[in-house]
């Protein structure tokens, strides 16, 4: 099974993060799961779920636990998603704060030069947030806006989400058919 570490804060899009963990629920990835306490009320609010439903098939894990196995370098993980990312987050992680197990993880990420990518979910953006953005891209994140497209010719808020949780995937190298590909 291939491991991935999934972040969730609490940004609005819930519903994202949702679709991501069920797409590698139902193939062969198994997500590591930290959602921070923002994360939680923000996915009790917009979804009606608990965190014990959505963790469900998932490894999870407390924001608080610094010393979980996540934390070290020596934890097999292909990368980490972290979806939906708040500005407070992004600018922990922008600037290596590791002060909490989801900031640590994001921080090994990088320090191992695996694939951490970053789904920003607020707007509009000052200079203060697209420059922890751009510090984070430097630093080796891949940045992936929420930013659904519409070539694909939408006709539910389902296919606006799949949209971007493919462009997660995709960057992730995760097969999906999530979405129609321009010009196939």
């Amino acid at each position: 099974m291939v491991e991935w570490i999934v972040g969730i804060t609490g940004a609005s899009g819930a519903i994202y993060a949702l679709r991501l963990l069920d797409v590698m629920k139902k193939s062969d990835y198994r997500p590591h799961l930290i959602v921070s306490a923002a994360g939680e009320r923000v996915i009790q609010e917009e979804s009606g779920l608990t965190l014990d439903e959505v963790s469900e098939g998932c490894q999870l894990y407390s924001v608080y636990d610094v010393g979980a196995s996540i934390a070290s370098g020596s934890f097999p993980a292909r990368g980490m998603i972290v979806l939906p990312c708040s500005m407070h987050a992004l600018a922990a992680m922008s600037l290596g704060l590791a002060d909490n197990l989801l900031t640590r993880a994001a921080d090994v990420t990088l320090k191992e030069g695996r694939k951490l990518i970053v789904v920003p979910r607020e707007t509009p953006l000052h200079a203060i947030h697209l420059e922890n953005m751009a510090r984070l891209a430097k630093a080796g994140a891949t940045i992936v806006p929420a930013m659904p497209a519409f070539y694909h010719e939408p006709k539910s808020i389902d296919d606006l989400v799949d949209f971007v949780v493919g462009k997660v995937l995709d960057q992730a190298g995760i097969e999906h058919a999530l979405f129609q590909r321009w010009g196939y």
